[in-house]
């Protein structure tokens, strides 16, 4: 899926500012772009109201916080939009999201491009697991495990979906078969993928042990004041850390069916609380990959479909670039000395 989003000095249209450029454009995409695989063929935006609701049954309005300073709180906004009745604005739904709110008018906003990023990565999940769910809930879907790479955890301004994603799922798997869905996030760095490693070369973590992260081992690893309440308000999954029989080092991220995983008071680290984890660790032993460090094969064919070669993706961007901003006055030729890719 690809996205255009102005960066620092770049507007949608004159007469706007950063703020509302990003806002409109993120408006915009989410109409258009869509999730078309098989029999799913759902607008971002469709996805994210369905996120809002419950399998099955998407809601029908989000809640949306007016960018207007000191205005309204969590109106009621439809997939058409509304004005805000204080300030006259129009809201979009898209700005449950509040991405806009990490934008400035200078520097790259990466920042926001990545929270943009997760949450697409999180409606696609959402768009794959009700797939299955609606069309092959007996077969389908408790066979199959769904990856993501990175935590389960949705961080920065979007944070609030973290709750949205956990009754989701867990709704999901209340009116599903067995155990299903499947579902983890794989992390292959930071602090606790480096505290693992660690334990692993010093012969702490033998091949197939399970490490519980518990408050204990969270405090040691972020040195938190709080290690207790950490992950409440962004992850809805738990982390464990795993030695597969290969040696590979993996820190899965599991959702609970029931309660949260994190919470003021410790939230749930047993294992036992965790039924898919047995499946979802028998599956991380099957398919190791060394492609990269402590890979895993779903991962590393992913990274494959999504990468580009450094050579050739090198001309492709930057022809991609050229024409974007109307710089290609070559009627579309290669420059001197360089073959079209």
């Amino acid at each position: 899926m690809t996205l255009d989003l102005p960066v620092s000095g770049a507007y949608t249209r004159a007469g706007v500012d950063i703020v509302t450029s990003w806002r409109e454009a993120i408006n915009e995409l989410f109409r258009q772009k869509k999730i078309d695989v098989n029999r799913l063929d759902q607008p971002l935006l469709d996805l994210l109201f369905l996120l809002h609701g419950v399998p099955g049954k998407p809601a029908t309005t989000v809640p949306v916080n007016c960018p207007t300073q000191d205005c309204n709180k969590d109106v009621p906004v439809p997939p058409a939009g509304v004005d805000c009745d204080a300030c006259g604005v129009h809201l979009f739904p898209t700005d449950v999201l509040r991405i806009h709110e990490e934008v400035g008018e200078e520097g790259t906003n990466q920042s926001a491009l990545g929270r943009l990023m997760s949450v697409i990565e999180l409606l696609v999940l959402v768009g794959l697991a009700t797939l299955l769910w609606e069309q092959s809930r007996q077969k389908a879907l408790p066979t199959t495990l769904f990856i993501i790479d990175g935590p389960l955890a949705v961080f920065g301004t979007p944070a609030k979906l973290r709750g949205r994603a956990l009754e989701y799922f867990q709704a999901m798997g209340s009116t599903a078969p067995g155990k299903a869905p499947y579902v983890c996030g794989i992390e292959k760095s930071g602090a606790l993928v480096d505290y693992a490693r660690q334990l692993a070369r010093h012969g702490i973590l033998e091949p197939g042990d399970l490490l519980v992260c518990d408050e204990q081992v969270i405090a040691r690893v972020v040195n938190a004041n709080n290690a207790r309440a950490y992950g409440k308000e962004t992850y809805w999954g738990r982390k464990f850390v795993y030695r597969a029989l290969d040696g590979r080092v993996v820190v899965p991220t599991v959702p609970p069916p029931t309660g949260a995983p994190y919470d003021a008071h410790g939230g749930k680290a047993d294992p036992a609380a965790y039924p898919t984890l047995p499946a979802i660790l028998d599956v991380i032993d099957r398919t190791g990959s060394s492609m990269y460090v402590d890979g895993i094969i779903p991962v590393a064919a992913a990274h494959g479909k999504a990468a580009f070669p450094i050579g050739v993706g090198t001309d492709v961007l930057r022809l991609v670039a050229t024409k974007r901003l109307g710089l290609d006055s070559s009627g579309g030729q290669p420059a001197p000395g360089r073959s079209a890719p």
